[in-house]
């Protein structure tokens, strides 16, 4: 599925899942407890590469080629976009859809070889890194080898195959009402955790497919190899009990779109907040992102400021954080669209046009890997003089206590933050000279679209 993701979007998913959505609704999942995830996806940065567009060679040897710089920038978790054999169906671009796989167990010939993907892996592994590859399970090209097997799919009661949503067309629907479905993808899942050693999968579309199938497959995939992630393309809370580790905070992002873009108040990110405590089960694990391959890009929705204000958020609220290749150093086309069926590089030049970007993003991964508290640490929200257009919270774990304070105006802020022991945090805004000198706190000033983050440590009687 690769369209772009709005609330028409969302409401076709809706409407084909609300049978499913019904019988959850009897069903409070803030009462269970999520699915733990391995201890390396939540200390993570989370990296999607879209291989054909990431380097001029648009191949696998192009990535494997930058990871040292991804090293340099933070990152320890890759995620390649679509590998397999793409469709021959062109109504979606000249190049089609790289989420119309035609083969499950092939790598796309642009891309390289299965030695070249082997030799990705191998390296990224050496420098600690994990890779994971995206899955479509719910849909195949029209041109897959499974429509040898045309029991496989999806069929109107006048017996013919069928897209998954009618704006689909260029690709199929898989029924999973037919047991041989569910084996032959939970075969191929195993295939490629075992034969090409990965760490894991994202899952598009996920909850368009069988939550007991996504069970099954986890419970299975855990005995080849234990320690993978599973990222699940939904925002579903069932998802997170067994099969997945994490998954999209689409309506945080639409939040974030709503308030800087749109005028709306601050508070409105709290109220997001407050949803995924009262919907999800507890310990679950949001991936958190301001851009990604379906989004027109994070500087066109946001500008330039309120795009770095929108990363503050996502790298230091709870969850793991997501950049999008690019994102990091600020590229965007003129238009800011995503680029799924054509040849849209990176524009890499980018990196000595807005150097802001890089600076920012490697300071707040820095600054996440560093402090405890902004990965694991308990979110608790504090109030501040202006709540409509300034949010301030408090990252909180045994040891130490970050204060974050981001304004999402494109006015100045003079006011206060309601926190006790203000003498005893620290400013530890990335660029600040010294760590170590006395806080204003709780007087509190920030530039438009600015954010500033203090730090106190906990004493033992404090904890």
């Amino acid at each position: 599925m690769r369209r772009y993701i709005t609330y028409v979007f969302l409401l076709i998913i809706a409407l084909n899942s609300v049978s499913i959505q019904h019988a959850q609704s009897q069903r409070d999942f803030s009462r269970e407890v999520a699915r733990k995830a391995p201890s390396w996806l939540r200390d993570g940065v989370i990296y999607e590469v879209f291989p054909r567009a990431f380097s001029q060679e648009g191949t696998f040897d192009g990535v494997t080629a930058k990871l040292d710089q991804l090293k340099e920038l933070g990152v320890n978790i890759i995620w390649l976009m679509p590998i397999h054999p793409v469709g021959k169906d062109r109504r979606k671009g000249s190049l089609g859809s790289p989420y119309a796989v035609v083969d499950y167990y092939g790598i796309n010939p642009d891309y390289g070889t299965k030695e070249d993907l082997k030799e990705l892996i191998a390296e990224a592994h050496k420098r600690d890194m994990k890779v994971i590859i995206d899955i479509v399970a719910n849909h195949t090209a029209w041109d897959s080898v499974l429509m040898k097997t045309p029991e496989f799919y999806t069929r109107d009661q006048g017996g013919k195959i069928i897209p998954p949503v009618d704006e689909w067309t260029d690709v199929a629907d898989l029924n999973y009402d037919n047991p041989k479905v569910r084996d032959y993808m939970i075969d191929m899942l195993k295939f490629w955790v075992r034969d090409y050693d990965l760490d894991g999968f994202r899952c598009d579309v996920a909850g368009m497919v069988p939550t007991d199938f996504w069970e099954k497959a986890r419970e299975e995939l855990d005995k080849v190899k234990p320690d993978i992630m599973m990222l699940a393309e939904a925002e579903q809370p069932d998802l997170l009990v067994k099969a997945f580790d994490t998954d999209y905070s689409w309506r945080l992002l639409h939040g974030l779109n709503e308030v800087i873009a749109g005028g709306a108040p601050a508070v409105l990110l709290w109220d997001r907040l407050d949803e995924e405590k009262r919907r999800f089960p507890q310990g679950a694990l949001r991936m958190r992102f301001s851009d990604n391959h379906d989004e027109i890009r994070a500087i066109a929705r946001l500008g330039q400021r309120g795009a770095l204000a929108a990363s503050a958020l996502m790298f230091t609220i709870d969850g793991v954080p997501l950049l999008y290749n690019g994102q990091e150093i600020g590229d965007t086309s003129e238009s800011g669209a995503p680029a799924l069926f054509e040849k849209h590089l990176i524009v890499w030049q980018f990196r000595e046009r807005r150097p802001e970007f890089l600076e920012f993003y490697k300071n707040i991964i820095k600054l996440r890997k560093t402090h405890s508290a902004l990965r694991n640490g308990e979110t608790i929200k504090i109030q501040n003089s202006d709540e409509n257009r300034v949010i301030t919270f408090v990252r909180k774990d045994k040891t130490e206590e970050l204060l974050v304070a981001i304004n999402f105006s494109n006015r100045p802020f003079i006011g206060f933050v309601e926190t006790a022991n203000s003498a005893e945090f620290a400013d530890v805004t990335p660029g600040v000279a010294s760590v170590a000198r006395a806080s204003t706190l709780p007087s509190l000033s920030l530039g438009s679209y600015g954010f500033k983050i203090f730090r106190r440590e906990l004493s033992p009687s404090t904890r």
